[in-house]
C-alpha cells in the first residue's frame, strides 16, 4: 500500500467516526462537570399571622400596654446584681407586653436589669433566647431609644 492509500483510509476513518464522538455528548456521557441536582431538603413549615392580627396601622401608644407608673417604678428601681455581659439588642414581637429582655446571657426567667447607652437603667425580666438579644416595645419607650435603634445594652443580673 502507497503512503497515499494509507493517508486516504486514515482520512476515511477519522471523517467516518467524528460524528460518532458527538453522540457521547449528546448521550449525557461528555466530561464536562454534571450540574448540581435539584433540593431534596425543604425548610419546615412557619405559622404566619396576618398584619392586621398583628396591629398594623396602630400606633406605637396603642401597641405599647405598660403603664406610665409601671415604666417609672422599674427605671426607679435600683440595680441589682452583677453585669452578664453587653449586648446589642433588637426590638422584639410589639404584641409581647411587658418589660423584658431576651437573651442568650440567662438560662431561665430571672429578674435583672439593662443599662442604655444614654445611662439609664431599668428593672426587666431577663428571658432566656439564643442569637440576637430581644428588648420589648415598652422597654424601649421607657428608655427613651428609638424604635429602630440598635443600642448596646449593659445586661444586669438580679
Amino acid at each position: 500500500m502507497t503512503p497515499m492509500h494509507l493517508t486516504a483510509r486514515v482520512l476515511l476513518l477519522s471523517v467516518t467516526l467524528l460524528p460518532l464522538a458527538g453522540c457521547a455528548a449528546l448521550q449525557g456521557k461528555s466530561s464536562a462537570p454534571a450540574e448540581p441536582g435539584m433540593a431534596t431538603e425543604f425548610a419546615p413549615a412557619v405559622e404566619t399571622q396576618s398584619l392586621e392580627a398583628m396591629g398594623s396601622g396602630q400606633s406605637v401608644a396603642a401597641l405599647d400596654r405598660t403603664s406610665e407608673a409601671e415604666k417609672q417604678a422599674a427605671l426607679a428601681a435600683a440595680p441589682g446584681g452583677g453585669e452578664l455581659g453587653r449586648q446589642i439588642v433588637a426590638l422584639g414581637a410589639p404584641a409581647d407586653t411587658g418589660l423584658w429582655v431576651q437573651t442568650s446571657l440567662v438560662k431561665a426567667v430571672t429578674k435583672g436589669s439593662v443599662r442604655a447607652p444614654n445611662g439609664k437603667v431599668l428593672a426587666v425580666e431577663l428571658r432566656p433566647g439564643s442569637g440576637a438579644a430581644l428588648m420589648s416595645l415598652s422597654a424601649y419607650q421607657a428608655l427613651g431609644i428609638g424604635l429602630t435603634e440598635l443600642p448596646e445594652m449593659v445586661i444586669l443580673g438580679s
